[in-house]
């Protein structure tokens, strides 16, 4: 019988948290990417196998709410699960708990499956028979939609990916967007605020030595950050900012 949902505890060290102590965006997204990669492994679908056939997991959408304010020294349980697959797509969902049991946030993502040769999504094939049937749970939040976007003036910088943003599937890794969003909002913004809820829309990867063009706009504690290159847009965050406790 094919395990439904998988647990993993974590304690919040210092690597994990931002200058306030703070479980940093980034970090948050590196927790699920490595406790999917953990469940898929268990299902007989993990990096290891698909490899083997010259396939990938990649992320295709995000929606991360943070329902509370997760500290240095925290310890944490995060649950997941996959949902039915939606054509392409294969929804899993996450749960963040504190030592009590309380909700402390909550996630939704899609992803695909992806050519390593071709740098392209391809079908789910075989893939789909190792998920396993859990319409019988109730997700945390919907399936995540587009990004919404603002109106206002933006402000433009520019970023070209480094060695430590590159992942082992040659581009920059999910979770180095968030960090990027941080950035792009800036120290002053960062010390006071915090990412409440982030949706992320990834459109195209982004490869080595592609200069990338951000620009970010703000209304209040709402925010939107795009980047693109030569004119194509290869990803988009926005949500809102909450003040810091």
């Amino acid at each position: 019988m094919l395990q439904k949902t998988y647990r993993e505890e974590t304690l919040l060290l210092s690597r994990d948290c931002d200058l306030g102590g703070l479980w940093r965006p980034s970090a948050i997204l590196s927790n699920m990417q490595e406790t999917a990669g953990a469940h898929s492994h268990i299902l007989g679908c993990g990096r290891e196998t698909l490899v083997r056939k010259g396939i990938v997991w990649v992320l295709t959408r995000c929606e991360v709410r943070m329902d509370r304010e997760a500290r240095l020294g925290t310890r944490l349980t995060t649950e997941t699960f996959p949902m039915p697959l939606r054509r392409w797509f294969f929804p899993r969902y996450f749960v963040f708990r504190d030592e009590a049991g309380a909700q402390v946030g909550a996630a939704g993502t899609l992803w695909v499956l992806f050519d390593l040769e071709k740098r392209c999504m391809v079908a789910p094939g075989d893939v789909a028979k190792a998920i396993p049937d859990n319409s019988d749970l109730t997700p945390p939040l919907g399936v995540p939609g587009p990004v919404p976007r603002l109106t206002g003036a933006e402000t433009c910088s520019a970023r070209t990916p480094v060695y430590s943003e590159l992942d082992v599937n040659g581009h920059v890794n999910n979770a180095r967007y968030a960090d990027w969003l941080c950035d792009a909002l800036g120290l002053e913004v960062m010390r006071k605020y915090r990412v409440k809820t982030m949706r992320l829309s990834y459109a195209a990867e982004i490869r080595p030595g592609q200069a990338m063009e951000l620009r970010l706009t703000r209304e209040g504690l709402a925010y939107h950050l795009t980047g693109s290159h030569e004119g194509k847009t290869h990803f988009e965050i926005g949500g809102e900012l909450e003040k810091r406790l």
